[in-house]
C-alpha cells in the first residue's frame, strides 16, 4: 500500500513530497496537469522558506538560479529598507519564479524517491480506519495510508470532504499576465511611475523571469467576473489599461493571463480522520506581500515528519492533530495581513491618507522589524506551553564547532544541542535525533532540542526533563540493541563525530 498520497504536484505538494521521502515513507504525487506550468505566480522566497531550503541541503541550488533581494514594499507597496537584526542567518528573500521553484522542488523529491504522476484527475475519495481510497477521472483506484490535499483554492479534496471554507468573498479583481508591449520602455517606465502615485495595483515590469522584453503587467479589472475560472482576454487587459493609464501599451503576444481576487478564506479544519489539507487548498487570500507560496511550503515543513511519524506507528498522542493547532492560527494572520494591506493598496483618500500614516509608522525600527517579521514568517512561533523564550520558536543557523547547524539538519531529523558536555543523552531515540555536544556559542542555553522542522520543543540541561521532552515530540524510546537501528552521528565539540 503506498503511505501518503499527496494530491498535487504544486510547491506544497511536492516540498511535503521531499519531506515525506526523507523519512521514509512511499509516496505518490498525483497532478492534474499533464505538463508543468508556465506560470510564475508565485516569485520568490521570503526568509523563512530561504532557511528551510539551507536546512534540508536545497539552498545552493537557488542560489543557482534566483537573485537576493533586501528590499521593502513587502507589506502594502510601502518602499522601506529592510530592518536590522532579524532574528535570521538568511536576512533576505530570493527572487525565483514559481515554475523554477517547482523544478526545483521536483527533481528533488524525484532524487529522494517520491513518484510525480502527471495527467491523474482525482474524482472521488473514502476513508475507513485502515486508509484512504481515491478515485481517479478514469476510474483507477488508489489505496494509501493517508492523503493530503494540496490541490489550490479550488480544491477537489477539500470540496469531497465537506470541509466548510468560510471567509469573506471578493470585493475587487485584477488582472495579471506576462506579454510583449509596443510601446517605447522609457515611456512604460514613466507612465508606471505616474500612475502607481494613485494606483498600487497597477504596474509593469520589464524583462520578467528573464524573458527579454516580455512585461509581467498587473492592472485593476473593472469588476469581479462571475466565472473567476475563465482566464481574462488580451482584449480585457487593452481596454483596463487605457481605462487606468490612458494607454494600452501596445499589448501583444501574451504567454499567459490570469486574474484574482481579494478573496480571503480558510478551512475549518485542516484534518479529517486520514486526509489532511495543506497550501492554498486550507488558505486563500490576496498575494499581497508574496505570502502565499511560502505559507504553503511551511505548512509542509510542519506537516511531513508529523505525518511520517503516524504513518510510522512511532507518533506521540497528539502529534498530528498539532499540525492543524500550530499551522491554523499562522494562516489566520496571513489573512489578517492580506486584509489590511488591501486597505492600504486602495486609492480613495482614506486610503491614502492611512497609507502616508503607516508609511511614517514604518520609519520606526521596530515597527519595521515588526513588520517584516511577519510578512516573511520569521516571527512565527508555536505555542508550545510556558518556559523558556526560546520554546516554539525557530532556531536560527548557527556555527559550531564543526560547520553549521543546519547542515546538520539535512537528513529531516531532531536534533539535540549539548552545551552541558555530554551530561545528556538520546539513547532509545538516536534514529530520530542527532545529538550534537558543542562546547559553546549561541544560543546561550544548556541545551536546545530541535524538533525537525527547526523548532525548539526544550531547553534545559535537566536529563529527566528532557526524557519528556524526547517523549512528548518523537514518541515512545526504541530498542538500543535493535539490529536495524541506524547510528546517529554526535559531535563532541572539537569536531570529532561518533
Amino acid at each position: 500500500m503506498i503511505d501518503v498520497i499527496v494530491v498535487g504536484g504544486g510547491p506544497t505538494g511536492l516540498m511535503l513530497a521531499c519531506e515525506l521521502r526523507l523519512a521514509g515513507m512511499r509516496v505518490v504525487v498525483l497532478e492534474r496537469l499533464t505538463e508543468p506550468t508556465t506560470q510564475s505566480r508565485g516569485r520568490g522566497l521570503h526568509a523563512r522558506s530561504v532557511e528551510l531550503m539551507d536546512q534540508r541541503g536545497l539552498l545552493e541550488r537557488f542560489l543557482a538560479v534566483s537573485e537576493k533581494f533586501r528590499v521593502g514594499g513587502l507589506f502594502g507597496g510601502i518602499l522601506t529598507p529592510w530592518p536590522d537584526r532579524l532574528d535570521t542567518a538568511h536576512p533576505y528573500g530570493l527572487a525565483t519564479p514559481q515554475a523554477v521553484t517547482e523544478r526545483l522542488l521536483g527533481e528533488r523529491a524525484r532524487e529522494l524517491g517520491a513518484e510525480l504522476r502527471r495527467g491523474h484527475d482525482v474524482v472521488g475519495l473514502a476513508q475507513d480506519g485502515d486508509g484512504v481510497t481515491v478515485v481517479l477521472a478514469d476510474g483507477t483506484r488508489l489505496r494509501a495510508r493517508y492523503l493530503v490535499g494540496c490541490d489550490g483554492g479550488r480544491s477537489t479534496v477539500r470540496r469531497l470532504l465537506g470541509v466548510g471554507f468560510p471567509g469573506e468573498p471578493a470585493t475587487v479583481e485584477t488582472l495579471l499576465g506576462d506579454m510583449e508591449l509596443a510601446e517605447d520602455p522609457a515611456r512604460v517606465a514613466a507612465v508606471v511611475e505616474d500612475v502607481r502615485r494613485t494606483q498600487l495595483r497597477f504596474g509593469a515590469v520589464p524583462d520578467v523571469d528573464g524573458q527579454a522584453g516580455v512585461y509581467r503587467v498587473v492592472v485593476p479589472a473593472e469588476g469581479v467576473a462571475e466565472d473567476r475560472t475563465a482566464a481574462p482576454t488580451l482584449e480585457e487587459f487593452r481596454q483596463r489599461l487605457r481605462a487606468v493609464a490612458g494607454t494600452d501599451f501596445g499589448a501583444h503576444s501574451p504567454r499567459w493571463l490570469s486574474r484574482f481576487g481579494d478573496a480571503t478564506r480558510q478551512a475549518e479544519r485542516y484534518r479529517v480522520g486520514r486526509v489532511l489539507l495543506a497550501g492554498d487548498a486550507a488558505h486563500i487570500h490576496p498575494p499581497t506581500g508574496g505570502q502565499g507560496l511560502n505559507l504553503g511550503i511551511q505548512d509542509a515543513f510542519n506537516l511531513g515528519w508529523k505525518l511520517a511519524a503516524e504513518v510510522s506507528g512511532r507518533a506521540p498522542e497528539g502529534l498530528l492533530d498539532s499540525y492543524h493547532a500550530e499551522r491554523h492560527p499562522v494562516g489566520a494572520g496571513v489573512l489578517a495581513n492580506t486584509r489590511a494591506q488591501m486597505t492600504l493598496l486602495g486609492d480613495g483618500p482614506g486610503a491614502t491618507a492611512l497609507r502616508e500614516l503607516f508609511a511614517r509608522l514604518m520609519d520606526v525600527e521596530e515597527v519595521n522589524r515588526y513588520v517584516t517579521g511577519m510578512i516573511t514568517a520569521v516571527d512565527v512561533r508555536y505555542d508550545l506551553g510556558g518556559g523558556h523564550e526560546l520554546l516554539g520558536r525557530r532556531l536560527r543557523d548557527v556555527r559550531l564547532a564543526r560547520g553549521r547547524l543546519y547542515e546538520l539538519m539535512h537528513d529531516g531529523r531532531g536534533l539535540l544541542l549539548d552545551r552541558t558536555g555530554g551530561r545528556l543523552s538520546v539513547e532509545g531515540w538516536e534514529d530520530r535525533v542527532h545529538h550534537v555536544v558543542d562546547a559553546g556559542g549561541e544560543p546561550d542555553v544548556p541545551a536546545v532540542l530541535l524538533r525537525p522542522d527547526g523548532h525548539v520543543a526544550w531547553v534545559g540541561d535537566d536529563p529527566r526533563d528532557l526524557l519528556d521532552g524526547l517523549s512528548r515530540w518523537f514518541g515512545a524510546a526504541g530498542d538500543p540493541d535493535g539490529p536495524s537501528r541506524p547510528r546517529a552521528h554526535r559531535d563532541d565539540g572539537e569536531g570529532r563525530q561518533s
